[in-house]
């Protein structure tokens, strides 16, 4: 039994919580028994639940691990990722989404759920086994060919039918290749200035606005990955008025960063560690997102978390690989973005990274409200505190962060997976 002193559910008054066989067994105010953790009056919010994570196993063990990414995520306050399909060998079987399910109940820092590819190898020619990775021991409900597009539209709609037999979602990365081909930022006044391949805007909004239309046809549940764009927006807005059954996310670094980056930066320009896809924006699009997140036209934060070794982003700008490590940063970002600025309070930020992932997940035993009876998944996070952002004392094995130097808000106390703390101080247990 462990008692969780002088905490404050999503920011509210004082309170302790009575955490007894993986369960909250009770609220209240003078609670005693067992081991007690002084909370320090921090916000306590439903365990964090990433949609969109890339653990990299198997097959990139130089760039991250189930076992190094859990940590990573466990540190962010994560009790569940979602480890996206794009490893080699491609989760497109049961086989290999059963080895990463059985890696994360391994190591225990957060439960990992696989995401199932959607065609064979991610080529996007032919549907992968969707229906044996439902029934397998993953049951896996979200699919996508993240990193690339299914950009056929026959395949796609095949797809989204294919899924409604298991409720299943796929959640698809918007991106024609032709119109990115070559691309190597957003397309714009900066991306002129500097000679980069642009990368357009409607790239990702025509695809966007194609599977909506997809989704309404068939009646079946779209996920848009990383949404970037002020137009994107508006599309997920117009589908969402529709009734249709399509939900999106938005990264943490597109809730903050910006273009502008790449040519004038603290580490100076061409630098490639802002070098993600999609590509960093503008303000008007920044400014757009965190409308559209506080509004709810997107439902959740997702991290996009993609850990590189250092080879592979520490070199010239075209031949570095694209993404960002994000879980330990991602909701002092959040913080930054939303929460000082007023757009959203903590219960809007327990909705948007913890309750609505997991409610898209068809996650049982996650997202729950703190109350007495749900699985003790908790995340204590202090958001007075302020830190400057070292990578090197990160749990994951890459350092590909933008915010190197960079002091942000908040930081995560403690996390209790099913009322076993994995994070305790700041510290993995």
């Amino acid at each position: 039994m462990i008692v969780v002193k002088n905490v404050r559910i999503l920011g509210g008054e004082p309170a302790d919580i009575r955490i007894d066989q993986g369960v909250i067994a009770e609220i209240g105010q003078g609670l005693s028994g067992g081991e007690e953790i002084d909370g320090g009056g921090a916000v306590a919010l439903p365990g964090l639940v990433d949609l969109h994570t890339h653990l990299r196993e198997p097959g990139r063990e130089d760039a991250e691990t189930v076992q190094t990414g859990t940590r990573s995520a466990a540190r962010g306050g994560y009790t569940a990722v979602h480890a996206m399909a794009n490893t080699s060998p491609v989760a497109d079987t049961a086989g290999v989404v059963e080895q990463v399910w059985r890696l994360g109940r391994e190591f225990g820092h957060c439960d990992v759920h696989p995401v199932g590819a959607v065609t064979v190898g991610l080529e996007g020619r032919q549907l992968a086994e969707l229906g044996a990775m439902a029934d397998s021991a993953a049951r896996v409900r979200v699919f996508s060919d993240d990193g690339r597009c299914v950009d056929d539209a026959v395949l796609m709609r095949r797809a989204l039918e294919y899924v409604k037999a298991f409720d299943g979602v796929v959640a698809q990365h918007a991106q024609e290749p032709r119109l990115t081909q070559g691309a190597q930022m957003n397309e714009g006044v900066v991306s002129g200035r500097l000679g980069l391949t642009g990368w357009p805007a409607v790239a990702e909004e025509a695809i966007i606005a194609r599977d909506c239309l997809l989704a309404a046809h068939v009646g079946s549940r779209l996920h848009v990955c990383h949404v970037s764009t002020a137009g994107s927006v508006e599309i997920i807005r117009w589908a969402k008025s529709k009734g249709w059954d399509v939900t999106a996310e938005v990264t943490p670094h597109h809730l903050l960063l910006t273009d502008d980056l790449v040519e004038d930066s603290p580490v100076g320009a061409y630098n490639p560690i802002y070098k993600v896809n999609p590509p960093l924006r503008t303000r008007a699009d920044v400014e757009a997102l965190r409308a559209a997140l506080a509004d709810g036209t997107i439902d959740i934060v997702a991290t996009d978390h993609a850990p590189h070794p250092v080879e592979d982003k520490e070199t010239e700008w075209s031949a570095a690989a694209m993404g960002m490590v994000g879980l330990e940063t991602a909701l002092s970002v959040v913080q930054e973005a939303m929460v000082e600025t007023g757009l959203l309070d903590w219960a809007g930020v327990a909705q948007r990274m913890s309750a609505a992932p997991a409610r898209i997940g068809r996650l049982s035993g996650q997202g729950q409200p703190l109350e007495q009876g749900a699985p003790a998944n908790i995340t204590l996070y202090d958001p007075s505190a302020r830190t400057e952002v070292d990578p090197s004392a990160f749990a994951s094995k890459s350092r590909n962060t933008p915010y190197e130097g960079m002091t942000l808000p908040g930081r995560v106390v403690a996390t209790f997976l099913r009322g076993r703390p994995t994070v305790l101080e700041g510290k993995l247990v």
